[in-house]
């Protein structure tokens, strides 16, 4: 996939390269709050070299088939992503996840993007369990877990410990026979 439109917002969906490491670093900077209030990703990048390292960390799982990430563009401005944590192709496992800068907030770019990525894990990659973690503050994401057709799994109990305190994570899953277009799949 080297870009796919979303069709919300004129938004397209893009590979996130070590390239693309200054872009990173901006958007970084622009959502680092609200971003960091759940994930670690607004810590862990936190300069030029940091975003390069972590652009370049995905690249190598890329090429070892064990993680993706892609960025979320609306006319010409990362304003979030997706990924897939980790993948198993082995198992048949992986973990979707995702963030976005306030500006890309209510417009259903994750979700639209998720779609596509969960979607094209379960197709093409023959994944036949995608798992979504999230805090169980973060009701936005449990939220599109929901309009995902996701079913809630359970609580990992102060499983995350993230910037001085443990935080529950809700697991959410779907299996390859549930992805429907009814149940979330694609529209």
């Amino acid at each position: 996939m080297i870009e796919m439109p979303l069709g919300v917002d004129g938004a397209v969906l893009r590979q996130l390269e070590p390239w693309r490491a200054e872009e990173f670093l901006a958007h970084m900077d622009r959502g680092r709050e609200f971003i960091g209030r759940y994930i670690g990703i607004a810590d862990a990048v936190t300069d030029l070299a940091s975003s390069r390292e972590f652009l370049r960390s995905y690249a190598e799982r890329t090429a070892a088939d064990t993680a993706r990430i892609w960025g979320i563009w609306v006319d010409g401005t990362l304003l979030g992503g997706v990924l897939f944590r980790v993948m198993n192709i082995g198992m048949g496992t992986a973990e979707a996840g995702c963030w976005l800068e306030p500006a890309g907030v209510g417009r259903g770019l994750v979700t639209t993007a998720s779609r596509l990525i969960i979607d094209w894990a379960i197709r093409e990659r023959g994944v036949y369990r995608v798992e979504w973690l999230a805090s169980a503050g973060n009701a936005a994401s449990i939220a599109v877990a929901g309009r995902l057709g996701m079913s809630r799994d359970g609580v990992l109990r102060a499983a995350y410990p993230h910037r001085g305190r443990r935080h529950d994570v809700e697991v959410w899953s779907v299996l390859a026979p549930e992805w429907t277009v009814e149940a979330g799949g694609p529209q």
